[in-house]
């Protein structure tokens, strides 16, 4: 991740980066957002919870290859967290 979005998420959200990897290593439900400005960079959703429990939702760019970049983490509402249930 770039520092700059790390450094957001901590002193905004309070969620750390090892948080956000732990989302994507759980069960987590993925979902399209909108197509991004860029060619093949379109903007997604995941829903998922770290290891301690905490249900986060993380936007963030596909760059294909597997590769993530988060733009932004936050906990999910209360909403949101039925929806994950449910899926």
């Amino acid at each position: 991740m770039i520092d700059e979005v790390i450094e957001k998420l901590i002193v905004k959200h309070k969620v750390y980066k090892k948080e956000v990897e732990e989302v994507f290593e759980n069960k987590t439900y993925v979902q399209f957002v909108e197509k991004g400005h860029r060619k093949n960079e379109n903007l997604y959703l995941a829903l998922g919870k770290t290891n301690n429990g905490r249900h986060l939702i993380v936007f963030f760019i596909y760059k294909g290859n597997h590769q993530i970049l988060p733009i932004s983490c936050r906990d999910m509402d209360n909403k949101e967290k039925r929806f994950y249930g449910k899926k």
